[in-house]
């Protein structure tokens, strides 16, 4: 697969060259002085500060530590030290002088900030692509397991929603809509330069009779308290420089560091409590009783068993929840080190479900020589986290997985006999109302995942303009995961029989990255900063499990002894992906000039083995121009705008988020001798290609009292990558292929901050983030695509969403629900809704506004802070009160949701329930995320150097009209690998917490 070097490679190789040899050319009586520019407000390093020679034009730029190094003549005696939005400074030399700190006042704080940005760290003020930093003050708080979960509602563009309520459950995250047809639509996640498969190690799990549970986050190897800042590039002209895994937007995640000065120990820990965040309205019994009277189906104890039961109440809890994390860190200029301890255990709001996570990082940065030139940076996360499960599934039949089975358990029913036993009929069967405590005892899912993720990074400073860095890195994930049902439940095919599974994972990802940095003034009035890099990754992942039943006795696990089991019962498999290779060339040039005009322009080529043999290289590039307008002479002498700059750029990005082996022909073994071709080679296939066009203007206005940005973009999506059996369903070798068509998302985002109050005891911070979205689908004239399955009786194979041409990605496709006739018959548009020309685009689960909103008031050592967001605009489908909650159900011994039932009007009991409108309902919300109060004690002793307390409550309420648990839902419902949106069936519940936290400093 390795090539020869690009031509505009080998042409960025000779400029850097070039410029390395200049550099080399120095006098020989100069002298070499050292430093250190610092923020005057927090000692925070300063990155990009200019420090000349004063009457001359020799100068150089502090990096991303603060630090400089420059020579001057023998006869110098000053250097100016300045940076923008920072006060200028003079600073006297002496012929003994060789090293200097120098702080800086700043007079515009928020331009300074140091953002990271694809292999570097820059200057917001320097930025000309779109990128959104939110720092560690400004996280969400409440019980975060991942790390994704800190910036929800933080930043324009951005949507994240919790597929599940389970710990540790897996999110949906959408960096301005979505822009493929098929799964994968995340974005690229990178921790401390190390970018992550973005897959769990944790295996996948499909039980007999209840079907697949939810996944697990990808990112629950972090502990969320170890993390400083994280950036999301947002255009590609940022996200460009990682070419072909960058079309999604890309997530830098930076951890904490260790920080010079005597050893310091923060200790943060917090506890608390949740419970269900809303019940569904189901009938009780005493309601129940009514309806089935006035059906003209009540039997005295056949379908009345006299009891008033709430069964959702009897599976779930109250979960206690603690978190501590203890972390160290010291040193002094060549040698700071940071290591931390973390125990997070969460009980989950459903009946044995609960999650544990224990973390360690370490982290060093070190500087060697006399000259401080060759140092070295180390970085180690390690996790492992232990889940419970319940079984709720994604995809159970009518019969219901644990929330479903819950739900329509006939209220009149007890859940135990008069002797305490479970009360579960083992005759006559079919028995299809199965007893959800039963179940909840008779159910045991354990998993372990076990993750690594270290990197060792090197670098040399050849010349004190020029860096070269080299990053190895491993991520290594183990997942093992045991299962089991108990042989004396009732669930078809399980009695007297009993279940159990185990099943293993194993996932690695080796990194080596090279950089060359350059980074000079080279005059007065230019500024150059220049990367080149390569980059190889190796991707494996395998697997292996195995099943059996009939088992003889409940004394022991069943996984313990599967040896007892009945031989024709037992199944094993394994999996093993085709190694996957990435190879990357890129580089990256940065010009301004005179902090009025900025030039940046990127390029990578990628070459995978995922592509097929005919397209083993893609070139991504990008380019962004920015016009500081506020260093116009027109401009200096505002009272009002601090800060305004225009920015535009254009870029092409790629995704290739799809199997490994996916262009290989690849076969299958069946049998003893058996080998079968379950996929032919497609030579051609190739990356989606995504290109972005991205204007923006960042302001700042009042003394900085109000700024943000205001943004549009335009992206659009070619090369459709897509599994063949979506738009071919005939039997044959199928495989992945790149189809016409095009998806192109288009938005505008707003984000205002503003500081009300700013006096020296009271502050008033406000925060809006605003985007307003467009998703369409164009240029397809193959086969229809249909996604979105429904899940029910009577809905094998049914699909609530159709691609088509016009239509927003996922557009909402079925019956138009006109109502109940007056014999109790429902009514569709066109007549029977089964019937494909009958059915309809009616909805849409993209939502077209997204809105989150911040704030915090603080007086003295008291502060409030209040964290909201919402989507408005989209459908949600409610394929839980389809599949188990409807007025058939009164004729099955079922409940029925409060809202299907109207004594007034008689619905036949025995009709079948197809996908319409009837389920469709709007999704719009808005939620309190989480509002906290907090108090700083300060030093409260000779040895507790800062401290606060603080009470959290997370998702308070939600401003709703939906019916279901949550609007905020993504239950994956995908069809042929081509992803759903926007459906809700019987998930894991979500919570409101409330929880107190304490945080020391020693």
């Amino acid at each position: 697969m390795i090539a020869a070097l690009p031509r505009w490679v080998r042409g960025l190789s000779a400029l850097l060259l070039l410029l390395l040899l200049c550099s080399a050319i120095q006098a020989q009586d100069q002298r070499v002085i050292s430093g250190k520019i610092t923020d005057q407000k927090d000692g925070s390093p300063i990155v990009g500060a200019t420090v000349t020679v004063k009457g001359s034009t020799q100068g150089v730029s502090t990096g991303a530590d603060g630090t400089f190094k420059i020579s001057v003549p023998a006869s110098a005696k000053t250097l100016v030290i300045s940076s923008i939005g920072f006060g200028s400074t003079e600073q006297s030399i002496s012929a003994t002088t060789s090293d200097l700190a120098v702080a800086l006042t700043a007079s515009n704080s928020n331009l300074n900030e140091v953002v990271v940005v694809g292999y570097g760290t820059a200057r917001k003020k320097d930025l000309t692509g779109s990128v959104a930093t939110v720092k560690e003050k400004d996280f969400n708080q409440g019980i975060m397991s991942a790390p994704d979960q800190l910036i929800q509602g933080k930043i324009a563009g951005v949507q994240i929603l919790n597929n599940s309520g389970q710990p540790g459950g897996a999110t949906t995250v959408r960096i301005r809509g979505t822009a493929t047809i098929r799964a994968g639509g995340g974005p690229l996640y990178v921790v401390d330069g190390v970018p992550l498969d973005g897959r769990s190690a944790r295996p996948g799990l499909n039980s007999p009779g209840l079907g697949n549970t939810p996944d697990a986050n990808p990112l629950n190897f972090i502990n969320p308290q170890d993390i400083a800042s994280m950036d999301v590039l947002k255009d590609a002209s940022a996200t460009a420089i990682y070419g072909s895994r960058g079309a999604n937007g890309v997530v830098l995640i930076t951890t904490k560091r260790g920080t010079s000065g005597a050893p310091k120990l923060d200790v943060t820990t917090n506890f608390g409590f949740s419970q269900m965040l809303k019940q569904l309205d189901v009938l009780d019994g005493d309601q129940y009783r009514a309806a089935l009277k006035d059906y003209g189906l009540y039997k005295k104890d056949t379908n009345d068993y006299g009891g008033n039961v709430d069964a959702m109440d009897a599976i779930t809890r109250s979960g206690f929840f603690q978190n501590y994390t203890a972390g160290i860190s010291g040193g002094n200029e060549n040698a700071r080190l940071r290591a931390s301890i973390g125990y997070y255990d969460q009980d989950g709001i459903v009946q044995k479900t609960d999650m544990k996570k224990y973390t360690a990082s370490l982290n060093g940065n070190f500087k060697f020589l006399e000259n401080k030139r060759l140092g070295l940076d180390i970085n180690i996360l390690t996790s492992q986290t232990v889940e419970h499960v319940a079984p709720i599934s994604n995809d159970a039949g009518f019969e219901g997985s644990l929330i479903g089975m819950a739900l329509q358990w006939n209220p009149t029913r007890p859940l135990r006999n008069p002797d305490g036993s479970l009360n579960i009929r083992k005759a006559p069967f079919p028995e299809t109302n199965y007893n959800p405590l039963a179940m909840s005892e008779a159910y045991e899912d354990r998993a372990r995942t076990t993750n690594i993720l270290a990197s060792l990074s090197p670098y040399f400073k050849i010349t004190n303009d020029l860096e070269y860095r080299f990053l190895v890195s491993i991520n290594y994930g183990l997942g093992n995961r045991k299962a089991q049902m108990a042989n004396w439940m009732n669930l078809q095919g399980n009695l007297d029989r009993g279940w159990a599974g185990i099943l293993d994972n194993e996932m690695t990802t080796k990194q080596l990255t090279h950089t060359l940095n350059y980074n000079k003034q080279l005059n007065k009035s230019l500024y150059l900063g220049a990367t080149l890099g390569y980059e190889y990754m190796k991707f494996d992942y395998n697997g292996h499990y195995q099943t059996a039943r009939d088992f003889p006795s409940n004394s022991l696990p069943y996984w313990d002894y599967m040896g007892g089991s009945s031989v024709a019962s037992r199944d094993m498999g394994s999996f093993i992906d085709p190694t996957a290779e990435l190879q990357s060339f890129f580089g990256r040039v940065n010009l301004n000039f005179k902090d009025r005009f900025l030039l940046t322009g990127t390029m990578r080529a990628d070459g995978s083995n995922k592509f097929g043999k005919n397209n083993r290289y893609g070139y991504f590039p990008s380019a962004a121009f920015a016009w500081n307008i506020t260093n116009e002479d027109f401009m200096k002498s505002s009272s009002v705008v601090n800060n305004l700059k225009l920015r535009v750029g254009y870029g092409v990005t790629g995704n290739q988020d799809f199997p490994s082996g996916a262009s290989q022909a690849r076969y299958v073994y069946t049998g003893p001798g058996t080998v079968r071709q379950i996929q032919l080679a497609n030579p051609n296939l190739k990356w989606e290609t995504s290109t972005t066009l991205n204007f923006g203007v960042d302001y700042s206005l009042f003394k900085s009292r109000l700024y943000g940005s205001v943004e549009y973009f335009i992206k659009k999506t070619d090369d459709l990558l897509i599994n063949s059996k979506a738009v071919d369903p005939a039997p044959g070798y199928l495989g992945w292929s790149n189809i016409p068509g095009t998806v192109t998302n288009s938005g505008l985002e707003v984000t205002i901050n503003s500081e009300i109050i700013s006096k020296d005891d009271m502050t008033w911070t406000v925060g809006v983030f605003a985007s307003f979205l467009k998703n369409e689908m164009n240029d397809y004239f193959g086969p229809p695509i249909y996604t979105g399955a429904i899940t029910g009786q009577g809905l094998t194979g049914a699909t609530s969403q159709k691609l088509e041409n016009g239509q927003p990605i996922n557009a909402f496709y079925m019956g138009k629900f006109l109502g109940i006739d007056k014999n109790g018959n429902a009514q569709f548009e066109g007549g029977d809704p089964n019937n494909v020309a009958n059915k309809y685009f009616v909805g849409d689960p993209n939502p077209k506004t997204l809105l989150g909103f911040s704030t915090t008031f603080a007086y003295k050592k008291f502060s409030a802070t209040a964290n909201m967001n919402g989507a408005f605009g989209q459908e949600v489908y409610n394929n839980t009160t389809q599949a188990v909650l409807t007025i058939n159900n009164l004729a099955t011994n079922k409940n029925v949701a409060s809202s299907v039932y109207v004594p007034s009007l008689h619905e036949v009991t025995n009709a079948p329930q197809p996908v319409s409108t009837r389920y469709l309902e709007k999704g719009d919300y808005f939620k309190m995320a989480n509002l906290t109060f907090s108090y700083q004690l300060g030093k409260i002793s000779k040895y507790v150097r800062n401290s606060s307390v603080y009470i959290t409550g997370q998702n308070l309420f939600v401003i709703t009209k939906y019916t279901g648990f949550d609007p905020e839902v993504n239950t994956p419902k995908p069809v042929d690998g081509v992803p759903s949106f926007g459906i809700e069936y019987t998930p894991y519940p979500s919570a409101r917490v409330f929880m107190v936290g304490l945080n020391l400093s020693l």
